[in-house]
């Protein structure tokens, strides 16, 4: 899989500007929303990742400095990302340690990213929260009849109808 590709094509699926940092030794995707910057450095094997993932970030970070500084409330959401295709396991935990280094970014490191799915899994804490519950409208009348038990049944019934305001109100006045 050509993961610069990928990562390219699914940030812009969630929603992210994206272009290409040239002149780096790893490949750099740059990203952007309006509440989010960010780099993904993509590295040939897990000991480039190790040994280069500072650099790169620092020369990613110099290179958009003055966009950085002008993005206010911005650039406290800048996010670098590593990754490789390259299985490590004896490499695992060095690689994940870097997301505990708060320094400059924020901070997302994986190997062995090879499919599709791995990769979406890797952003997924880029992507927006995206649930929208699907209430038809007798679900949504059944639903609040449950909930409203202590409330009479013909000030519900006015309620969930086409009763004007003022006689719901009567009606839950009286059943008071």
């Amino acid at each position: 899989m050509d993961i610069a590709t990928q990562t390219e094509v699914l940030l812009r699926i969630l929603g992210y500007e994206t272009w290409t940092l040239a002149g780096t030794t790893a490949t750099v995707i740059c990203f952007e929303n309006a509440a989010v910057i960010g780099f993904v450095h993509v590295f040939p094997s897990a000991d480039d990742l190790l040994t280069c993932w500072q650099e790169s970030q620092n020369v990613a970070l110099s290179r958009h400095g003055p966009a950085l500084r002008a993005a206010g409330a911005k650039a406290w959401n800048v996010y670098s990302v590593f990754l490789t295709e390259e299985q490590a396991p004896t490499q695992q935990r060095a690689i994940e340690r870097i997301e505990e280094d708060f320094t400059l970014t924020r901070k997302i490191a994986r190997a062995g990213v090879r499919t599709q799915d791995d990769l979406e899994h890797t952003l997924l804490p880029l992507a927006a929260v995206r649930a929208k519950p699907l209430i038809s409208e007798t679900d949504f009348e059944d639903r609040l009849r449950a909930r409203l038990k202590d409330v009479s049944p013909d000030a519900l019934t006015a309620f969930l109808g086409t009763t004007a305001a003022e006689e719901v109100a009567r009606i839950l006045a009286e059943k008071a």
